[in-house]
């Protein structure tokens, strides 16, 4: 229980059930940003089948993506004392998750969310059971990943940086989640200022400063001025852009072998990815190009983990990288 772990994260845990679906269609407007899952309303919709995969969430992705790549990780998580939450636990263990400092509440139950699958895209209906958090007597790890958590957790958020605070040597991650992008900037300054590193996409980069600016280069200036030390933007099929307050980097998308089956945990991947080659030592540069690459892996496959590489297995495909597949200083 003393153990001090290369990688801890921190946030919810569920179990994803994948609903395949064909009888729909998708409506976009005329930039096709804003799209809407449409199924015929007040009918009986067929669907195809179904995959139900535990142990999922932003959070426990990222702590099984580490513990592949070959770092202790452990997952600080909430979840209740049903059968759900019993398979959620054997599947971290089988992925070599540590699970000590999971809390089990009794007489509650384990989110379960219900994902929409049509095409290669997801929508996702969530729901975060609103436990009472408490952060674990945690000894100091190397890196520490904060992200999705329930609404209620804002308490929680300043229990952490309080412990970050405490121990300035760990350094964050935060990619946050839909609750914490829309508890906003000023509630969670704290955290946004103790992060080492800040995840997010484009879409979500907007939201969280109020802005209709599509400038990247000016995106990742006004998120560095919220405080974290390195911002990491997606941008989907556009690659990944970073910036760390002197230098500006863009990364392409490793290129599909395949066309993607499924979309879930892309972004998950390739942040844990990125934090990842960092806590084994890896420059920005070299974390920028492994990232892409455990992304391009997991959307060959239904789910965020079946996917997910060993170190070995990502540093054979970086290897056999296309000419183009190659950093771009932009600032």
């Amino acid at each position: 229980m003393n153990t001090s772990f290369d990688f801890v994260a921190v946030g919810d845990i569920t179990t994803d059930a994948f609903i395949r679906i064909e009888d729909a269609r998708v409506n976009c407007d005329i930039n096709h940003e804003k799209c809407q899952l449409c199924v015929s309303f007040g009918d009986k919709v067929p669907y195809e089948s179904v995959d139900v995969i535990r142990a999922v969430g932003n959070s426990p992705n990222a702590s099984v993506s580490a513990a592949r790549l070959g770092l202790s990780s452990a997952l600080v998580t909430n979840l209740g004392d049903d059968q759900n939450g019993k398979e959620c636990l054997e599947s971290l263990k089988k992925d070599k998750v540590s699970i000590n400092y999971t809390q089990i509440h009794k007489g509650e139950e384990t989110n379960y969310h219900y994902v929409l699958w049509y095409e290669e895209e997801r929508t996702i209906l969530i729901k975060h059971h609103e436990y009472d958090y408490v952060f674990p007597d945690l000894p100091p790890p190397k890196w520490m990943y904060l992200s999705s958590l329930a609404k209620n957790s804002l308490p929680y958020h300043h229990e952490i940086a309080l412990y970050l605070k405490k121990y300035p040597d760990v350094n964050l991650a935060f990619q946050p989640g839909t609750f914490q992008i829309k508890l906003g900037y000023d509630k969670l300054s704290d955290v946004y200022k103790l992060s080492k590193l800040f995840f997010c996409n484009v879409q979500e980069a907007k939201r969280i400063l109020n802005t209709g600016e599509s400038d990247i280069v000016k995106l990742l200036g006004n998120m560095k001025k919220l405080g974290p030390g390195i911002v990491i933007i997606t941008d989907g099929p556009n690659g990944s852009y970073v910036y760390d307050g002197r230098e500006a980097w863009h990364m392409p998308m490793y290129p599909d072998p395949k066309p993607p089956v499924d979309r879930t945990g892309a972004g998950d991947s390739f942040s844990s990815t990125f934090t990842s080659a960092l806590a084994l030592g890896k420059t920005i540069p070299e974390a920028l190009a492994w990232g892409p690459i455990n992304s391009m892996s997991v959307v060959q496959y239904v789910g965020a983990q079946k996917g997910l590489l060993s170190r070995d297995k990502l540093e054979e495909y970086l290897a056999k990288a296309p000419e183009d597949y190659k950093l771009t200083k932009i600032l």
